[in-house]
C-alpha cells in the first residue's frame, strides 16, 4: 500500500463558477479540479503528494502548484485567492511512476475470514463502476 496525500485550497471570496471543473487527470490523480462546498464556496484540489506517514496539514508552499494546474482551465485566477483548506489520505495500490492497477477485490480465500470482502484500489472510477462491483460482491 501506498499513501497519497490530497491537499485542497479554498478560494478567497464568491465561486466563479456554478458547476464542478475536472480537468485531464495527472499521473496518480484526477487533477485539481474545483469542487463547491454545501455553502457554495471554491475548493480545488486534490494534488498528489506521495507519503510515509499520515499528515493532514497543507503546506501553503504547495500553492505555487495550485496556480499552474487551475490557471490552465482559469487564466483568470488572481494572485493570492488561495488559502489551505485541509486534507486527506487515499491508500492506493500503486505508488509514484507505477501504472495503477485495477481493482483489488479479496475473499475468504485470501484472508480466511468468512464472510469478509475487502475491496482496494477503488477510487473514482468505483463510483461509475458500483452497480458492476456490488453484482460481483454479491454474486
Amino acid at each position: 500500500m501506498h499513501l497519497a496525500k490530497g491537499n485542497y485550497f479554498g478560494l478567497s471570496g464568491a465561486a466563479p463558477f456554478r458547476h464542478l471543473i475536472y480537468p485531464i487527470p495527472s499521473q496518480g490523480g484526477l487533477g485539481v479540479h474545483l469542487t463547491l462546498d454545501l455553502g457554495g464556496q471554491a475548493r480545488f484540489g486534490p494534488d498528489v503528494e506521495w507519503v510515509d506517514h499520515e499528515d493532514y496539514d497543507v503546506d501553503p508552499r504547495r500553492a505555487d502548484g495550485f496556480y499552474a494546474e487551475i490557471r490552465k482551465y482559469w487564466p483568470g485566477l488572481a494572485d493570492a485567492a488561495l488559502q489551505p483548506a485541509y486534507a486527506g489520505i487515499r491508500p492506493k495500490l500503486h505508488g509514484l511512476g507505477e501504472a495503477a492497477p485495477d481493482f483489488l477485490i479479496q475473499r475468504e480465500e485470501a484472508h480466511g475470514v468468512p464472510g469478509l470482502v475487502n475491496l482496494f484500489g477503488i477510487e473514482s472510477p468505483g463510483l461509475t463502476a458500483c452497480l458492476a462491483l456490488a453484482e460481483e460482491v454479491g454474486g
